[in-house]
């Protein structure tokens, strides 16, 4: 308790304490550990009134492995990234925090059913996935699972439920993600109810921070990991620790490579792999102007062609690098659910502070470089982000069958 009050006394943020002698000795224990896991930094940030990093000058990328050069290079690029992933130096690490919300369950949305005739659940196919590299290198890689503080416990029930679907469960281990504070417009950080404080996921930027919270990068430097290849759990047909997307951002020099795919249509709504200021980034779509969307390379094609799928592949002693640095962080004005100076619980109508988030996108435009890899979108991009229509339940399955899967 003393030093958790000196930690608040400090970073100006005392009234989380205010209703403590109301709790039981559990419920004071719980908001003393949740109070201990903040990162208080985030708060610097608002002291930029509030000002979103501007978006530097926006070039198209040149950087791009394109499906005839990888077909010209397969032999090349698998050669070098198996022997990369036979030294052990490869692994993988999924985004799994969220849940199944929009698709109507109140579970982790990687335990979702997509089967017809049979159980096949999201993160089934992804471990399929990955032991179709595992059985080619002859050796098992290192999977890291990000669960949440709302699915950490039915998500390693789940693979332990399963038998790690015939992984070796001494390669995966779970770790949570890092919750940031919710504030008030005064930066004062709320309380949800008398014994918790107010929090959201740290953001899809935040992977690397958990993973030193959470106590697994031991593991990434014991066992000599140099590559990381982050993923979101939504997309099932994705190839993870792909041989030849390793060796070929190993070949590239880059400490970064990132799957892409040709955009469908010039005006698609999706995030699209550039150069910004020189470097590496992302442009979301409607970042992107007409003429932008329009324009062509000295080949013909459109210059801002590829969009992203959310996997990458990135070098660890670059990450280690850079993370010291602060990820610009991104402050989204929110409904928050709060109690009152007299511990009235309140659901506001209208947005009465901030929640933060990082973004991955932020920590790519950190590094020196990226390769972008072009994937076969009807191969490797089946995201499951609703239950019908685009990017959808319904639309992964139509791929997975077309791909040889048995549903």
């Amino acid at each position: 308790m003393e030093k958790i009050k000196e930690i608040l006394e400090k970073n100006n943020q005392e009234q989380l304490l205010k209703f403590v002698d109301e709790l039981s000795d559990n419920e004071k224990n719980e908001l003393l550990q949740q109070i201990s896991e903040i990162d208080f930094s985030l708060l610097d940030l608002l002291k930029d009134e509030n000002k979103q990093a501007k978006k530097g000058v926006i070039t198209p990328i040149l950087d791009v492995a394109r499906l005839t050069d990888i077909e010209a290079n397969s032999d090349k690029y698998k050669e070098a990234g198996l022997e990369i992933i036979r030294q052990g130096k490869a692994a993988a690490v999924l985004l799994a925090g969220g849940m199944g919300t929009r698709l109507g369950s109140d579970k982790p949305k990687g335990m979702y059913n997509i089967g017809i005739t049979k159980d096949v659940y999201i993160f089934e196919m992804i471990i399929r996935n990955l032991l179709d590299v595992v059985k080619e290198a002859g050796n098992y890689i290192h999977l890291f699972v990000m669960t949440s503080e709302k699915n950490h416990e039915d998500t390693t029930g789940f693979f332990a439920e399963k038998n790690y679907f015939g992984y070796d469960k001494n390669f995966i281990h779970f770790f949570k993600q890092s919750m940031a504070p919710a504030t008030d417009y005064d930066g004062k950080i709320l309380l949800e109810t008398k014994g918790r404080v107010a929090t959201s996921p740290n953001g899809n930027g935040g992977w690397f921070k958990s993973m030193e919270d959470g106590n697994v990068m031991h593991i990434v430097d014991d066992e000599g990991i140099e590559w990381l290849n982050v993923f979101a759990v939504d997309n099932v047909c994705q190839r993870i620790c792909d041989p030849k997307f390793i060796g070929a951002t190993y070949l590239s020099g880059k400490p970064c490579g990132a799957k892409v795919v040709a955009k469908a249509s010039p005006d698609e709504k999706v995030g699209v792999l550039c150069n910004e200021d020189g470097r590496p980034s992302i442009v979301e779509y409607y970042e992107l102007t007409k003429e932008m969307m329009e324009e062509k390379d000295k080949d013909g094609n459109y210059a801002y062609n590829y969009g992203v799928i959310l996997n990458y592949l990135l070098k660890v002693s670059d990450l280690k690098a850079i993370i010291n640095d602060k990820l610009p962080v991104h402050i989204v004005e929110k409904k928050i659910k709060y109690v009152d100076d007299n511990g009235n619980e309140v659901s506001p109508e209208t947005p009465n502070g901030y929640k933060f988030e990082t973004l991955i996108l932020d920590m790519i435009h950190m590094l020196d470089g990226c390769l972008g890899y072009e994937v076969l979108r009807d191969y490797e991009f089946a995201p499951i982000k609703n239950k019908t229509g685009v990017d959808s339940v319904e639309s992964a399955r139509e791929l997975l069958k077309k791909n040889g899967v048995s549903l």
